[in-house]
């Protein structure tokens, strides 16, 4: 019941309870019936306050609703806009992304090419990451490979490029024209996106590494741990060869596709050719044919024992007593014919022996000189099974004279010889004994000119063979970095 219909009520009840009709006015009923109508419209003011408040509140919820619901766009890593605490567009603050303006440019080390079959080269490039966690899963690079023409090719690509150190980037087979590069140039572009990661190579352990095979297939196998607790996908894995000098020889590359955490996988880097000759370190034994000129010119010096035969003889078994435990020696001497003195073999005190028992025979005074049959007892040499496969081929051979057999070009036959075993990648090592020997003709049978020696006299020949044991290798062993790289600890931008 309404307040206004109680109080009429009430006044009613009132008057029909009295004896009388009550004594009140006209104007007293005027009155309340004023009262009564101003607080009718009192409460009715009242409830449309409140529906319309009712239903305004409603509206305005829905109006939220609909808003959020299908027009309101919180802000993000990702929304393309500068908002939240980001430090710029999608960047920084609670961002995962790390801003570029916070990352410092990686730096090109070094960068060079190597041939590894006519006309197609392998390039690398060393790139170091300074930054502590920013890390980036595709940095474009591009290297050009120049010669004195000026620009022969260039091959482009990305690679990821983890944090915290240095690492290789790598590009295969390309192709140069016939053209021999003499300078290669890593140009670094411009990452998109840059993200932390807390591990850079110490995500990766090498734990065994081998080379076989530098003389016909080389093969090097590693065997690689991975330290971490997430799985390594699509992990490109380097491997590069330096001297101990710290100069870069020849480089390959391998994948591995899935990456067990806390597991060891063995990996194998292969070269379409042989590699002995470019690793000039001790590590990698040497197969050498030693051969020995002993025709009648060899004695025209005199003496008991004659020289400079006596001389040559001395000096070429030191050279032999001077070479490693794993290389093997042949000798062959020759004069009008050429002969396999001792085949390839290990046994140095066996080789010392043989070459101390060559000598001039009483029909070779008057003979001649067969340069060119040498190189075909070497070539035979090298092509048998006795040659070892992990091993350089080198020929160190040593003359007084000119080639005067067989009768027709004999020069020529025996330039056509040695560049043969010269394509065979034979090291040719020549001697020249003598004031009046023909040094151009030497220098032609040798694989250059740094591979070629004048011995003024006899006692010139031991120091000769001395240079060239240094130069089949080095002091110390050669350097064989193996880096794997992946962005299996980058975190994740969600």
């Amino acid at each position: 019941m309404e307040i206004h219909q109680l109080v009429l009520f009430l006044y009613m009840a009132d008057f029909f309870k009295a004896k009388k009709p009550p004594s009140a006015t006209s104007d007293t009923r005027v009155f309340w019936y004023n009262v009564t109508m101003r607080t009718t419209e009192a409460w009715a003011f009242k409830r449309q306050l409140i529906y319309g408040t009712f239903f305004t509140t409603l509206f305005i919820l829905l109006v939220v609703f609909l808003y959020f619901r299908y027009f309101y766009n919180p802000a993000t890593c990702f929304d393309g806009s500068l908002n939240g605490d980001e430090l710029a567009i999608d960047c920084g603050g609670s961002c995962v992304r790390i801003c570029p303006f916070e990352v410092s440019d990686p730096v090109v080390k070094w960068s060079r090419s190597f041939e590894i079959r006519s006309g197609l080269y392998n390039a690398v490039g060393y790139v170091e990451n300074m930054n502590r966690e920013a890390s980036t899963k595709a940095i474009p690079y591009t290297f050009k490979l120049y010669d004195a023409d000026g620009l022969i090719t260039e091959r482009s690509g990305t690679t990821v490029l983890p944090p915290d150190n240095v690492y290789p980037i790598f590009a295969g087979r390309i192709d140069t024209g016939g053209r021999t590069p003499t300078r290669t140039f890593l140009e670094l572009g411009e990452a998109e996106l840059w993200q932390p990661s807390p591990l850079g190579r110490e995500q990766f352990t090498v734990v065994d590494r081998s080379l076989s095979g530098a003389d016909s297939e080389p093969r090097l196998d590693a065997v690689i741990e991975n330290t971490s607790l997430e799985e390594a996908r699509e992990v490109e894995v380097v491997a590069t060869i330096f001297d101990q000098n710290g100069n870069a020889l020849t480089a390959s590359e391998t994948f591995v596709d899935n990456f067990a955490p806390r597991s060891k996988k063995q990996v194998v880097f292969t070269w379409p050719e042989p590699i002995a000759t470019t690793l000039r370190s001790c590590e990698v034994p040497t197969d050498v044919v030693m051969a020995v000129d002993l025709s009648g010119s060899m004695n025209n010096d005199g003496g008991d024992p004659p020289e400079p035969i006596s001389s040559v003889i001395n000096a070429a078994s030191s050279f032999v007593s001077r070479l490693g435990g794993k290389d093997q020696i042949s000798i062959v001497s020759f004069a009008s014919d050429a002969v396999l003195e001792r085949p390839l073999g290990g046994d140095t005190g066996s080789a010392i022996e043989t070459i101390k028992n060559m000598s001039i025979l009483p029909e070779e005074e008057t003979g001649n000189t067969n340069t060119g049959e040498a190189f075909v007892r070497a070539r035979e040499e090298f092509t048998t099974s006795r040659h070892n496969s992990d091993a350089r081929k080198v020929m160190v051979i040593l003359t007084d004279g000119l080639a005067t057999a067989p009768r027709e070009e004999p020069e020529v036959y025996a330039l056509t010889e040695a560049a043969t075993l010269k394509n065979m990648d034979v090291e040719v090592y020549a001697i020249g004994l003598g004031q009046q020997v023909n040094m151009d003709f030497v220098r032609a049978i040798a694989t250059d000119q740094s591979y070629a020696f004048q011995a003024l006299s006899s006692t010139d020949v031991d120091a000769i063979y001395q240079s060239i044991t240094a130069a089949i290798c080095e002091d110390g062993p050669a350097v064989i970095e193996i880096i794997p790289k992946s962005d299996a600890s980058f975190v994740p931008l969600q």
